[in-house]
C-alpha cells in the first residue's frame, strides 16, 4: 500500500473534535464511494471505521479505505456469522452472533462513521457500562 501522508480521518477527528458538515459530506461521500466499489467487487470490509481510512497527501485529502484483514468476499463464501470488527462500529445484527449480510453491516459502520464526524462521539456510548456496544442490540 502507498503512503498515506494524510494520516488517519480519526486524527483530524480527534483533533478537530467534530467536524462541519460540508467537510463530514466531503469525506462521507468517498467512504461510500470506496465501499460501494468494494461491494460491487463482492467484498464487504467489516471493519470499518476512521482509524481504517487513510488521507493522501493532496490538497483535497482523497480518502483511501485500509485493513482489510476481516474482509470477507461474498462470491466464495457463504454470509458471514462471526463476530469482528471494532465495537463501536459493530452492526446490531453482527453481534447477535447468527449470519448476516456483510454488505448491511459495513453500511451500518459507515452510518456511525458519518456520525462521529459530525457529534463528535460515539452514538450508543454509555460511561457507566463498560461494554458500551451491548447497548446497540438493546436500541434496536
Amino acid at each position: 500500500m502507498e503512503y498515506a501522508s494524510g494520516g488517519e480521518l480519526f486524527e483530524r477527528i480527534c483533533n478537530a473534535g467534530r467536524f462541519s458538515e460540508d467537510e463530514a459530506r466531503f469525506y462521507f461521500q468517498q467512504l461510500i464511494s470506496g465501499v460501494s466499489y468494494c461491494h460491487a467487487m463482492q467484498v464487504c470490509h467489516r471493519d470499518l471505521k476512521l482509524e481504517n481510512t487513510l488521507l493522501d497527501g493532496s490538497a483535497a485529502h482523497r480518502l483511501k479505505i485500509c485493513d482489510f484483514g476481516y474482509s470477507k468476499s461474498s462470491v466464495l463464501h457463504s454470509q458471514p456469522k462471526s463476530t469482528v470488527g471494532t465495537p463501536a462500529y459493530i452492526a446490531p445484527e453482527v453481534l447477535l452472533k447468527k449470519e448476516y449480510d456483510g454488505k448491511i453491516a459495513d453500511v451500518w459502520s459507515c452510518g456511525v462513521t458519518l456520525y462521529v464526524m459530525l457529534v463528535g462521539a460515539y452514538p450508543f456510548e454509555d460511561p457507566d457500562e463498560p461494554k458500551n456496544f451491548r447497548r446497540t442490540i438493546h436500541v434496536m
